[in-house]
């Protein structure tokens, strides 16, 4: 099979148990393209974060493998997992942005930890911060900024290595309406670049209009996953309490 062909991310036969015994996945098979716009939805505990974890090696599988553009990530040493993750762009929730840094500095931090010679990192900010439409608010910090915006910083700085896949974890969960649509409108600017973005999110409006494939999770397990797909409640659908997909 050609490489450009090949899924950029695969799971075969995929489980996780923590420490405690939670069973996270339950024999997961999974196969994402280059180059597509994903989401992952369900109900809390339903696997999608554990899920997302594996594939950027915060975890390892219990059982299967885990395969990122071909490379089966198991088996990179604990010292190569700084150059998977350049790889890997991750967004989460809450942010995680640096308080006593400018917008700037929280950028250009991503770049610095992986050692970025310094004449290359005020242009690779500025492209990055132009790209979130953010980048007359460089110099303010995470508490002059509103929740959308903070979240548009984040994605500046999961972009700044230039990532063939991007992850992220409910980026909209803490959001109003509006904020939300202009981040979904970022992450699909970002899509149609080239990157492949899987997106985690219980949040029903915004997956029924982007009309993407749509996986569903329920206790561990893949229970649909739906071209162009839906996500909404019905009454009808009873045993499915992520509502039906069309």
């Amino acid at each position: 099979m050609d490489d450009l062909n090949a899924p950029i991310i695969e799971m075969n036969n995929v489980s996780l148990i923590y420490p405690n015994g939670t069973r996270a996945l339950n024999r997961v098979d999974l196969s994402i393209g280059r180059g597509e716009f994903v989401f992952l939805v369900g109900q809390t505990g339903s696997g999608k974060s554990s899920l997302m974890k594996l594939i950027y090696r915060e975890n390892d599988p219990t059982l299967g493998l885990v395969f990122v553009e071909g490379q089966e990530i198991s088996e990179i040493k604990r010292s190569q997992i700084p150059y998977l993750r350049r790889k890997i762009g991750v967004i989460f929730q809450d942010f995680r942005l640096l308080g006593h840094k400018t917008v700037f500095e929280n950028v250009a931090y991503a770049l610095q930890v992986t050692g970025a010679s310094r004449s290359v990192i005020p242009r690779k900010v500025t492209k990055a911060l132009t790209l979130v439409n953010l980048r007359e608010k460089a110099e303010r910090l995470p508490s002059q900024l509103s929740g959308g915006e903070q979240q548009r910083v984040a994605i500046a700085r999961a972009l700044i290595n230039d990532p063939v896949i991007l992850l992220a974890d409910e980026p909209t969960g803490n959001l109003d309406p509006d904020s939300s649509w202009d981040i979904m409108q970022i992450l699909t600017k970002v899509n149609d670049r080239g990157t492949t973005v899987l997106i985690a999110t219980h949040n029903q409006q915004m997956v029924d209009v982007m009309q993407k494939r749509v996986i569903v999770m329920q206790h561990g397990e893949i229970v649909q996953d739906v071209d162009r797909g839906m996500y909404f409640a019905t009454e009808k659908n009873a045993d499915n309490k992520f509502g039906g997909l069309v």
